[in-house]
């Protein structure tokens, strides 16, 4: 699914179709526009699933002028299926282990609704084994807490695309600061979720981090996304969340024991990696700022090196020796 704001605002067309489909098998009829208004899509998108289900699923609908409803001709016991191989239920299976980064928001509820309602309507019979349950897993180093209760609400403010104020509160702060934001987009990175908005009393885009508010409220005031946004262009310079505003040519060395478990991810687009004649690499990254950087190459110890730039350098000597203070007595 795309990243842009009509990706973060689609619904499911699938599970739409189905909810028409439902409303209209008892003989009852459907108005695009109340229907619309009802689960919060436009009249268009309505129209284009009852299309879709009419001339591509071949169901019996047809247009009441009389009721400006559409309505089934004949009976419709289920809606259409579609046959399902072992590997496409397999597929299906981790699929939906795959949402677990979305378990605590609505979003999570709802895809989970329409997996349950596309193998209920499966022909055939598929059996999946516990050697198939066992063959995939998802495992998360650290997994963020959910903030349900604002996701629910930004994911609201943005569809509506109106301004939100909420308190927040930085690791470094004392107390949570009010902020006023235009949500522009929510993200999963490093295993917990983030808006990404303008800071109205900032002028800026920032980030902030989903765990850290509260008093989520959505305000009357509306605004209109720029069609300049880009979620990918926003976060092209961050090695993770921090995007910054600097231009900053990295040049690391990890030495050879390690060098295959480094060369072996995509750690950011821009990176470059060189083998060494002793086996150890180099690893070349453009970054807009230096702060995930740093705590990333001291996750690798001492056998990663910052060659440039020089400031990066100086960063870890100095984080360097204060671990080397705290750790003397030790020795």
């Amino acid at each position: 699914m795309s990243t842009s704001s009509a990706g973060f605002r689609s619904r499911f067309s699938v599970e739409r179709m189905m909810r028409i489909h439902d409303r209209l098998r008892d003989g009852s009829s459907l108005n695009c526009t109340q229907f619309a208004a009802e689960i919060d899509v436009s009249r268009k998108t309505i129209q284009r699933d009852i299309d879709h289900m009419r001339d591509r699923l071949g169901l019996p609908l047809e247009y009441d002028r009389t009721t400006h409803s559409y309505v089934y001709t004949a009976p419709v016991e289920a809606f259409p299926t579609v046959q399902m191989s072992e590997g496409d239920a397999f597929a299906l299976f981790v699929a939906e282990r795959a949402l677990e980064p979305l378990r605590g928001t609505p979003l999570f509820d709802r895809l989970q609704s329409t997996f349950q309602k596309l193998t209920a309507n499966l022909k055939g019979h598929v059996e999946l084994t516990a050697e198939d349950h066992d063959a995939v897993s998802f495992r998360q180093f650290g997994e963020g807490r959910t903030n349900a209760r604002a996701f629910k609400a930004l994911q609201k403010a943005h569809t509506q695309q109106r301004e939100v104020t909420f308190a927040y509160k930085k690791p470094d702060s004392a107390a949570a600061e009010i902020r006023h934001v235009r949500p522009y987009h929510l993200t999963h990175r490093e295993n917990l979720w983030y808006l990404v908005g303008h800071d109205v009393d900032r002028a800026a885009i920032r980030t902030f981090a989903l765990p850290r508010m509260s008093e989520v409220k959505i305000a009357r005031k509306k605004f209109t996304l720029p069609g300049d946004f880009s979620p990918d262009a926003f976060f092209a310079s961050a090695l993770g969340v921090v995007a910054g505003s600097g231009s900053f040519d990295i040049h690391l060395r990890f030495d050879a024991s390690i060098a295959e478990r480094v060369s072996e991810r995509i750690w950011h687009e821009s990176q470059q990696v060189t083998t060494r004649s002793d086996g150890s690499i180099d690893l070349h990254l453009q970054l807009g700022s230096l702060i995930e950087i740093e705590r990333w190459v001291l996750g690798w110890g001492a056998h990663a090196e910052v060659l440039a730039p020089p400031e990066l350098r100086l960063q870890l000597a100095h984080s360097t020796t204060a671990m080397a203070d705290r750790y003397a007595n030790l020795l």
